[in-house]
């Protein structure tokens, strides 16, 4: 027996359809099936070729279609000319549209504007990731926040929180001996975010963070005179810079986080 074909039928790319048709598929060893995927269909009679062609071929359409004349056309047609049919997302969206008592929008493409948030959210986590601790400056003009402070201030988990929203940040880390990047000072002041911690605070992280890797908790890192010494450097940068500083002492990256994108929001509204 020849190939056994399957429609598929979309108001959108149809991706979504031929995926289910590929998995019930694989349940038939050994079965030749050619699937025929017929996307961005918008009118009657594109539904009323297909469905000729399918009662010559003895052919199943396998169909989401969301705009409602179209699907109800396909269920009549289909069912005068004897053609199987299979309608994936339409049976979902009554009995959702019932139960919770609200009206579908009958939009394609949706699912493809989701689709893009989490592409955009996968950018900005690339992004954090090349130019996390000033590893690159040129990220800094690029960036949609751009973190400063010096080492132990949560720079990293806290430019990766954001970028699982979609933000893509940058984040410098501030030493005396090392002149920042000339980009930090070109770039917007509401851009960058100063992240302040007490000299006391991170004297504890740092000795904590020597001793998890073996070493000895009174090096010049963790050495409180060092810190202070940097915490100054920190504050006379952030200065020429003109940012917001915030205070993470006692927070958690999450209240750091929402800090930072109310003052974003804020300021889009004035």
């Amino acid at each position: 027996m020849g190939n056994r074909m399957i429609f598929v039928v979309s108001d959108s790319v149809g991706e979504t359809a031929e995926l289910v048709v590929k998995a019930a598929i694989s349940q038939f060893r050994d079965m030749n099936t050619e699937i025929k995927r017929i996307p961005y269909v918008e009118d009657i009679a594109t539904l009323n070729e297909v469905i000729a062609i399918a009662k010559e071929q003895k052919a199943i359409i396998v169909f989401t279609l969301v705009i409602q004349e179209l699907r109800l056309h396909l269920h009549k047609e289909a069912e005068k000319h004897n053609v199987v049919i299979y309608d994936i997302i339409g049976p979902l969206i009554e009995k959702m549209a019932n139960l919770y008592d609200i009206s579908p929008s009958h939009e394609p493409g949706l699912v493809r504007q989701l689709d893009e948030d989490y592409f955009k959210k996968i950018e900005a986590i690339e992004f954090a990731v090349k130019y996390d601790d000033g590893r690159d400056p040129r990220g800094i003009l690029r960036a949609d926040i751009v973190l400063v402070g010096v080492s132990r201030t949560s720079k990293t988990p806290l430019s990766q929180y954001l970028a699982h929203k979609g933000i893509r940040v940058a984040n410098v880390p501030l030493v005396p001996e090392v002149d920042p990047p000339e980009e930090l000072f070109k770039v917007s002041s509401e851009k960058c975010f100063g992240l302040k911690i007490s000299a006391e605070k991170l004297n504890n992280i740092r000795r904590e963070r020597l001793k998890s890797l073996g070493l000895n908790d009174q090096a010049i890192y963790a050495n409180i005179d060092r810190i202070k010494t940097e915490l100054g450097h920190f504050e006379a940068i952030v200065e020429k810079i003109g940012c917001e500083v915030i205070d993470v002492s006692n927070k958690a990256v999450e209240e750091t986080a929402n800090i930072i994108l109310s003052i974003k929001n804020k300021r889009k509204h004035i």
